[in-house]
């Protein structure tokens, strides 16, 4: 049994924690938030101290995940993860048992699939991850460390999507496109080009609206 800890207890978590109550083989034992919230309980469990406390956690065999939300910018969720690894501290690699993942894929440390999300044969996902509800990876993707693909969105085959990327809800990114690092996707884009500059982008077909 897999004893973890969780790191931001908002709305994400929620969503993790809904994903994490049907696997048998783990067991949240607290969320780790800000000082004014400890003490108060994210469905029923209970936020036991501070993102200042990693190392008390690191030093016993609990396990993270990172459950805070990820749309303008990956730094803290990258920060967070950086300073556990260099205390040795250990990711869970967390899939719901309601999304369906090829053993032919590819899932890295501290990464979590949750319910209804695809992801195919071939596929690489890296380091801390957030593939949401319902999201969808196709044949032969790589999807880099650090990126939040969200609810809905889909990637198909032979697509590369940079670390530290947004990829938002209901977006769709064409067979064999690149996109580049540090991409916010707004929310319905159509992606049918390669993007090789960093920055915001919407529409159909996505334009870039600003710079990050």
């Amino acid at each position: 049994m897999k004893k973890l800890i969780l790191i931001g207890g908002g709305g994400h978590c929620k969503s993790c924690i809904n994903a994490i109550e049907l696997m048998d083989n783990v067991m949240i034992e607290g969320i780790l938030d800000v000082p004014e919230r400890v003490g108060e309980t994210v469905l029923g469990y209970p936020i036991v101290g501070t993102d200042d406390e990693f190392a008390q956690w690191v030093e016993t065999d609990h396990e993270f995940l990172i459950t805070l939300g990820q749309i303008k910018s990956a730094a803290r969720r990258v920060a967070i993860f950086d300073q556990i690894k260099i205390m040795g501290g250990q990711f869970a690699t967390l899939i719901s048992p309601y999304a369906v993942v090829s053993r032919h894929a590819q899932i890295g440390e501290g990464t979590i699939i949750l319910n209804r999300a695809v992801v195919n044969a071939g596929a690489k996902i890296g380091e801390n991850c957030i593939i949401n509800t319902g999201a969808i990876v196709e044949h032969d993707t790589i999807v880099h460390s650090h990126t939040h693909l969200s609810t809905g969105a889909i990637l198909n085959g032979e697509v590369e999507i940079g670390k530290e990327c947004f990829i938002g809800s209901n977006c769709t990114v064409f067979h064999s496109i690149s996109v580049t690092q540090r991409v916010i996707l707004g929310a319905g884009s159509l992606v049918s080009r390669d993007i090789i500059t960093p920055g915001t982008y919407i529409g159909q077909p996505a334009h870039r609206t600003q710079s990050l």
